[in-house]
């Protein structure tokens, strides 16, 4: 008999914080802009980290210390590098999701368009640095989204889809795809997303302002299957009736119910930026879905960004069915 996740006592990886901050060698950015990226990071350090968007800059931080050394320090990496930023934005980093702000803008031409476009493989994703807390693109699933259009799916099924880059990619390889948020206008965004890749997201691609364990059961009784299903919540959510939702307690009912639409030789992506769930977690929640519903498969995870410390950014595993 299968051993329930949450019954199993798991080591945690922990990785150690990191003391000094870590910049990006100014010529790896060359390298990115040839490979037609210009959004990633730049800089991490303990209290926060620096992304590059297209011309600007976001800063995201716990302390004013850091924000006060990072800016410093912004001005000599930009020399060096060759490249300054239009303008420089900074995000608080608060511990509670209620006190999460849009990020404000700390230097540089404040009447320039808050909504700007970058480019992430040749792929553009809008960004609105007004919209919220979060500007539009997760640049840390850069190379999930990779895998996605290596593997080039037919059908695809993106959940808690936010601005739908995953839909984006695996529409681009000519996948049907059925992205699924709460936030209708973060699925009106997606849809700006697919037409600035000429895309139409009218054709063969389905949007479900809805709540995602609502609509799994409901794909699941129209037997829809797909050979591509990412899993990506958020931490902590509540549904359109108010359910509270955890990712440490929900995840393995997500996958069950994930498993159900998955077709032979499927690729189901989990993903989380809870601290509570390390690699092994996924790992063993991934091996109790594969033998609760008898279905073989391996798992895989892609290499680590170059942009990106080791036990930085979000958790991610793929579940390779066959």
């Amino acid at each position: 008999m299968a051993v329930p996740y949450r019954d199993l006592q798991l080591r945690k990886i922990r990785y150690p914080k990191l003391d000094a901050i870590q910049w990006l060698p100014p010529a790896q950015v060359a390298k990115f802009s040839a490979d037609g990226t210009t959004a990633h990071r730049i800089a991490t350090g303990g209290d926060g980290w620096v992304e590059k968007l297209g011309d600007d800059v976001l800063l995201s931080f716990m302390t004013n210390s850091f924000k006060e050394t990072i800016l410093s320090e912004l001005e000599n990496w930009s020399t060096e590098a060759g490249w300054n930023p239009a303008r420089v934005f900074g995000k608080f980093l608060p511990k509670k999701n209620e006190d999460r702000i849009a990020p404000t803008l700390i230097s540089g031409e404040a009447n320039l368009p808050l909504r700007t476009v970058v480019e992430e493989a040749g792929v553009k994703y809008g960004l609105d640095f007004e919209a919220g807390y979060s500007a539009g693109l997760f640049i840390d699933q850069r190379a999930n989204r990779a895998f996605v259009r290596q593997v080039k799916p037919k059908r695809l099924l993106n959940t808690f889809a936010y601005t739908c880059s995953f839909s984006v990619v695996a529409a681009l390889g000519g996948a049907e795809t059925v992205s699924v948020d709460l936030s209708k206008k973060s699925l009106e965004r997606g849809k700006e997303n697919f037409a600035l890749n000429a895309v139409d997201a009218g054709k063969n691609h389905r949007f479900y302002a809805d709540d995602v364990t609502d609509v799994l059961p409901r794909l699941g009784r129209r037997a829809e299957k797909f050979d591509a299903i990412v899993l990506d919540p958020p931490t902590f959510s509540r549904g359109v009736d108010g359910r509270r939702w955890q990712v440490e307690d929900g995840m393995e009912s997500l996958l069950m119910s994930a498993m159900e639409l998955a077709a032979p030789n499927a690729r189901i992506l989990l993903s989380t930026n809870c601290t509570k769930l390390e690699t092994r977690d996924l790992e063993a929640i991934g091996r109790f879905a594969m033998k609760t519903t008898r279905r073989g498969g391996t798992m895989h995870r892609e290499s680590q960004l170059i942009d990106f410390p080791a036990g930085q950014g979000a958790t991610t595993l793929w579940i390779l069915l066959r």
